[in-house]
């Protein structure tokens, strides 16, 4: 089958779109990409949304804002698959099924509370696909932390490319998350800790920038070792998987008065060691990192890792992947799934009792 899959993320950069052909369990191809950029304006929005959705304490509850923010998503979605097809010359009628992410403003499990915003219904109806959204919500209702939804995903690109085992694969998104791949092809995921949000976060507060360009800052500061023995006494780092992270759990400021170089090196590193640190988790470390998603952009960060885990790092495009684009093709795979009723999460993934399905269908 055919799939779109979409990811906005919590980088807030933009709308990710991706084509795969998939039976759902195993990979027969990877089609097209595009992206549809947010405006400075879509993304203050949606940074307001993240700070209003925060104070939720039900997941169907829509301040005015919280309104607007969710037509916006809705709407450059529409917008991104419509491009998309044209571009590529494809029908709607050529798409089984779009598998729609949403935005994130709120992920706090523990509450049972899980909000993307984004109306998959006004979706299906502009586009006229059926659409699968809502991929959280079941997980989170049977117990699970409802993240991370892609170990499935990464396990059948792994069994494609014929990789090693042990094996890490590492989604350096706003938040990061890894999936672990053990010889067996047993899968133990969670979320490791901060991504690029708190480096963005800082960049965009100290020079207006949106990101630290390549790890240039960073890479001329100096990390603050005291304050990072600090914060990775957090009881998140030493707590069992399974286990998830909102983007707001940590905040940029932590690092307090310095220097932009030197608040950027804190947080790459912060970053790389609370990744490292996955590997407390399992018997037998990996002898391979795959680094995926905008962190795979960063030589510091790559670099910090590297000497952190001392095993190898390669990106996605290393091994024949798509770093900026695998999380949306992994939602093409997951809707799939969702349509033939396989589990999209396992008790090694998110901590639900037993593999389950998710995602609401729209046909």
């Amino acid at each position: 089958m055919r799939a779109i899959g979409l990811m906005s993320g919590t980088s807030l950069d933009g709308v990710d779109v991706a084509l795969l052909d998939t039976d759902g369990e195993t990979i027969a191809g990877f089609g097209p990409t595009g992206y549809r950029a947010y405006s400075d304006d879509e993304r203050a929005l949606l940074r307001a949304a993240l700070k209003e959705g925060a104070q939720l304490t039900d997941r169907t509850q829509r301040t005015p804002l919280l309104a607007r923010a969710d037509a916006l998503v809705t709407r450059a979605h529409a917008e991104a698959v419509e491009l998309f097809l044209e571009r590529n010359g494809l029908s709607r009628a050529d798409i089984g099924v779009v598998g729609f992410h949403g935005q994130t403003v709120l992920h706090r499990p523990a509450l049972g509370l899980t909000v993307q915003i984004g109306d998959g219904e006004a979706l299906r109806q502009r586009l006229g696909i059926p659409v699968v959204y809502d991929l959280r919500q079941a997980d989170v209702a049977a117990g699970g932390q409802g993240a991370p939804l892609v170990p499935v995903f990464h396990r059948a690109l792994a069994a494609a490319a014929a990789l090693p085992r042990p094996l890490a694969v590492i989604n350096i998104g706003g938040v990061a998350n890894v999936t672990l791949i053990g010889a067996g092809e047993t899968l133990l995921a969670f979320d490791t800790g901060p991504g690029n949000a708190l480096i963005d976060d800082w960049m965009g507060e100290r020079t207006g920038e949106r990101m630290d360009e390549g790890g240039a800052a960073a890479a001329r500061g100096r990390a603050d070792e005291a304050l990072l023995a600090w914060l990775l006494v957090h009881p998140f780092f030493a707590k069992p998987p399974p286990k998830s992270l909102d983007r707001n759990a940590f905040a940029f400021s932590i690092v307090g008065n310095v220097a932009t170089e030197d608040g950027a090196a804190t947080l790459t590193a912060f970053t790389a060691r609370s990744i490292a640190r996955a590997a407390d988790f399992v018997r037998e470390p990996p002898v391979l990192w795959i680094v995926c998603g905008g962190g795979a952009k960063n030589p510091e960060l790559l670099r910090l890792l590297a000497h952190v885990t001392g095993a190898e790092i390669r990106t996605g495009e290393d091994v024949g992947w798509s770093s900026d684009f695998l999380e949306a093709q992994a939602f093409a795979y997951l809707a799939v799934r969702s349509l033939k009723s396989l589990p999209l999460t396992y008790p090694s993934t998110t901590g639900v009792k037993e593999p389950l399905t998710g995602g609401v269908i729209l046909a």
